[in-house]
């Protein structure tokens, strides 16, 4: 009887045992549970406030003042002149024209005396936009012609046809030009004729037709 109480005992213990151990390790799984819980929401409140505060940053780096001053700057700003020839463009239609060799055309009314011009007829064509002539020098050279001057225009192209002619432009000293020598004359560049040949002969063409000669001696 004594073996049996004593093995009853010993069951009911184990039972004991096994019907707690289920509970402990319930009250484990919830602990690890609520850890696990606080553990992540503990790391994500830093995130979520960085995030927050990113937008905050960006908008500051871009002041309210950079992004008006650029309208103003704009809104203000002179308006552009049209030049001479612009104008001429805007208010002139070019009509075809053309102009053939007749010695007749040479004629003693050009920019100088020492010259004698054939017109072309390009002024005419264009309305004032361009001047084209072939001017053939007189003979001799004097100190007439050896006037240092300057022109006010937009464009001088000047092309040797015959004969030679020496020039001494501002800054790029002394210039012989013969038969096919083309040059450039930068608007009012200071020169003077110092020579030409008996035959000199060249072709200018200067944009616009109307513009200004300046004599500097």
């Amino acid at each position: 009887m004594a073996k049996t109480v004593r093995g009853r005992k010993a069951a009911g213990k184990k039972t004991a045992a096994k019907k707690a151990a289920p509970k402990a390790k319930t009250k484990a799984k919830a602990t690890a549970k609520k850890t696990a819980v606080r553990k992540p929401a503990a790391k994500s409140r830093p995130k979520m406030a960085m995030k927050k505060a990113a937008p905050k940053k960006t908008a500051s780096r871009v002041p309210a003042a950079r992004r008006v001053t650029p309208r103003r700057t704009r809104a203000t700003a002179p308006p552009r002149r049209k030049t001479a020839v612009a104008r001429l463009k805007a208010t002139t239609a070019q009509r075809f024209t053309v102009s053939h060799l007749d010695e007749a055309d040479f004629k003693p009314d050009g920019l100088r005396a020492y010259a004698l011009y054939r017109d072309l007829g390009i002024a005419g064509a264009t309305g004032g936009l361009c001047q084209a002539h072939v001017i053939r020098f007189l003979s001799p050279c004097t100190d007439e012609v050896r006037k240092r001057h300057s022109h006010e225009a937009e464009l001088q192209l000047i092309y040797v046809l015959k004969g030679w002619v020496k020039n001494e432009f501002e800054g790029e000293g002394v210039q012989m030009m013969s038969a096919g020598s083309c040059w450039l004359q930068p608007p009012g560049i200071k020169h003077t004729v110092l020579d030409y040949s008996a035959d000199a002969e060249l072709l200018e063409i200067i944009v616009p037709a109307d513009f200004k000669t300046v004599d500097l001696t």
